[in-house]
């Protein structure tokens, strides 16, 4: 799932951090650590591997799905509440992201085990987060912040955060699993492709950063 506090690919500023430009009238970003956002993003980190339990030993999947649900909500609260307290920090731009993608191959590859989606969907996506992660460390080589989230990005983890829930959902020869079956594979599809494509965006601006790379160094 996409993080919307990233920064946009720029130049490292004074403060030797890459992820963050300097520019007048940004959110001050601190380097404080038990703030609410950052407690949010740390019970999502530790749900990873309680979802990956309840999914794969007992396949408690009504559990896995309000721990798959909380991590929804959570990423959207921590964002919200970074905003309205002022309390964007850089550890926190380094928690939400990493939960996102955390949830994202955690969920796919039990899926995977699960035979709930096919292995080659499973590759394709997590495909796509191995060129992102390329991506921002060339970035930060030549002394960039990671590139700027685009609205395919955010449409693709919309979709994402729906498509899995009703996966599990979707288990079971019910009359209720067999509706919400077909709406469950549109958005794995529709997510998929967005993501994919997303992926590709994201190596387009990493390119038209990396070309301005000698302007920005003088």
């Amino acid at each position: 799932m996409a993080d919307v506090r990233e920064e946009g690919a720029g130049p490292v500023d004074g403060s030797g951090d890459p992820g963050h430009v300097g520019v007048p009238g940004e959110p001050v970003i601190s380097d404080r650590v038990w703030t609410i956002p950052n407690i949010l993003s740390m019970l999502r980190l530790a749900g990873v591997p309680l979802f990956l339990y309840l999914l794969l030993v007992p396949k408690a999947d009504g559990w896995a799905l309000a721990v798959l649900l909380f991590s929804g909500l959570s990423d959207w609260l921590d964002g919200k509440i970074a905003r309205w307290l002022d309390q964007t920090s850089k550890l926190g731009a380094l928690l939400d992201p990493a939960a996102d993608r955390l949830y994202t191959i955690a969920t796919v590859v039990a899926f995977v085990v699960r035979d709930i989606v096919p292995w080659w969907v499973a590759a394709l996506l997590l495909a796509r987060d191995v060129l992102v992660a390329g991506c921002i460390l060339v970035l930060r080589r030549a002394g960039f912040g990671p590139p700027e989230v685009t609205y395919v990005g955010k449409a693709a983890t919309f979709n994402l955060m729906y498509a899995f829930p009703l996966l599990l959902l979707a288990q079971g020869g019910s009359t209720f699993a067999s509706v919400v079956r077909p709406v469950a594979y549109a958005f794995i599809i529709w997510g998929g492709v967005l993501f994919i494509w997303s992926g590709l965006l994201y190596l387009v601006q990493t390119r038209a950063a990396l070309r301005l790379a000698p302007t920005a160094a003088v």
